[in-house]
């Protein structure tokens, strides 16, 4: 009877852990959600990358000239992001280490092969040199099979001149060298290819 009872207690255990552990899951889950998109005057009005569409939701800053920063591009050259200008620019900080980073990387990849011809993508590792390595980064890259361009900011200068304080966060930026939008937090293709139609349309 004992041992029935010690089962028992047993199993209970591992129900509430499991239960437990789901409500968390989902609530890291939601945390994963895109959480904002800003929008600069020139771009006009557009829906946040969360939340209802309506005006009283939508948040706006002024237009702001893209900082001119240098990272190192796949084969260790320096590379500035105003030799770039020219072209719409997508401007994405992200880690290996960061899930959802990973979760919206299989939509860039499809918008970068849809798009990649007339639109420059700068996948900007932040690359510590401790949590992120260049051989991590590239390693998880390579297991994906992802063939956009990724960059690394050895030195965490882009990431301080954008004002990164979470990731990942992405930059719209048109052909003109303007901030067009930014988002912080996981977006979705749907978003993404809204912010690919801002930058083309200014």
């Amino acid at each position: 009877m004992k041992k029935q009872t010690k089962v028992a207690i047993i199993a209970g255990s591992i129900l509430v852990v499991v239960g437990a552990a789901a409500v968390l899951y989902e609530k890291l889950v939601q945390g994963f959600a895109p959480q904002t998109m800003v929008v600069t005057e020139e771009a006009g009005n557009v829906s946040p990358a969360q939340g209802s569409s309506s005006q009283e939701n939508q948040t706006e800053a002024p237009t702001i000239q893209a900082p001119n920063v240098t990272i190192l591009d796949a084969s260790g050259k320096e590379v500035q992001l105003q030799s770039l200008v020219g072209k719409p620019i997508i401007l994405n900080f992200w880690a290996s280490w960061c899930p959802p980073c990973k979760a919206e990387m299989p939509d860039f990849e499809a918008a970068y092969k849809e798009h990649g011809d007339t639109i420059q993508f700068m996948m900007v590792n932040m690359t510590d040199g401790g949590r992120e390595t260049i051989a991590t980064a590239e390693k998880y890259i390579a297991s994906q099979g992802y063939s956009f361009p990724v960059y690394f900011d050895t030195k965490q200068e882009a990431a301080i001149e954008y004002g990164v304080s979470a990731i990942p966060t992405t930059y719209f930026i048109n052909a003109q060298g303007h901030i067009i939008a930014y988002a912080a937090g996981a977006i979705t293709a749907q978003h993404l290819e809204q912010g690919i139609s801002m930058m083309q349309a200014n």
